[in-house]
């Protein structure tokens, strides 16, 4: 494989659709991977590469989101995407980091598997009817209609990204100060009223099973981060946007993607199973 082939100029691509898919990296490169052996022994036929490459991508991602959709109904706790580290290009493009974000990705789980693919394509990568169509053997009036469907259920449970990288810092840090120092009137301050709080922890580690409601229980459970011996907690920037990682002991536990509206933190998204911060160690390339 060079760098001429229109895999390799494309690879990026490919795996941002799957792992919109599918929420997990270790499952978009496996995705990425059996395109490839498509891709491989079909390209000497292939005139539109791109088209093609992201029709196998999809149909790939679709037929394992189907299985991973029956195993997710089992998981223990509620299930998050896994967080990515990203570049700070991928910020800049507002409607890439607002896709790939982990409050999107979590909103997309809601949908059907097909209705997330008209989803992610339409939306995101702005793929003709037509070609959506073709990828997955439905009519151009169908693929319309359940664009619009899969639009209105995102629009209604979406976060909406309206504030600067600088204005999500100062809240960042607020928020960091309020923590580090058990402030719990700090915390009340820089939590939304209905702020809630997801942890990922799939029975392999503690974690909430159930959200945690409203800023009062919130930043109570909060400010007991305080009385923990050895933890840092420092600022990054995951799926696009503002995020914390925690370590206990020098080493990672944690890692938690905030939603900034208005000032204030709306939604922290705490990942604490292993499986799911293995992919940390290196920034995540997401193109569209």
């Amino acid at each position: 494989m060079t760098d001429d082939d229109p895999f390799v100029a494309h690879r990026s691509l490919l795996f941002t659709v799957a792992y919109e898919l599918l929420g997990t990296a270790a499952d978009a490169e496996d995705v990425v991977q059996e395109t490839w052996l498509r891709w491989a022994a079909a390209r000497a036929e292939v005139r539109d590469p791109r088209a093609y490459l992201v029709r196998i991508v999809t149909r790939q991602a679709l037929n394992r989101l189907r299985t991973l959709a029956r195993r997710r109904e089992d998981y223990v706790g509620p299930w998050l995407p896994e967080p990515l580290r990203t570049s700070p290009d991928v910020a800049e493009d507002v409607e890439l980091a607002e896709s790939v974000s982990v409050a999107m990705l979590t909103v997309l789980e809601t949908l059907a598997p097909t209705e997330r693919a008209v989803f992610v394509l339409r939306e995101v990568f702005d793929i003709s009817y037509a070609e959506i169509a073709a990828t997955l053997g439905k009519s151009p009036a169908a693929v319309r209609q359940i664009a619009h469907r899969a639009r209105d259920h995102v629009a209604a449970r979406r976060p909406r990204i309206t504030v600067s990288r600088a204005e999500q810092d100062a809240v960042v840090h607020r928020f960091l100060s309020a923590v580090r120092g058990g402030d719990l009137q700090g915390l009340l301050d820089v939590l939304a009223p209905d702020v809630i709080i997801l942890a990922d922890g799939g029975g392999v580690v503690t974690a909430a099973r159930h959200p945690i409601h409203g800023a009062a229980r919130a930043a109570k459970f909060l400010a007991m981060l305080a009385d923990l011996p050895d933890y840092a907690m420092t600022p990054l920037r995951l799926n696009g946007g503002p995020a914390l990682r925690v370590d206990l002991a020098s080493e990672l536990d944690t890692v938690a993607s905030l939603v900034v509206e208005d000032g204030r933190i709306t939604r922290i998204f705490a990942i604490r199973n292993p499986a799911k911060l293995a992919h940390l160690t290196e920034e995540a390339t997401l193109t569209r």
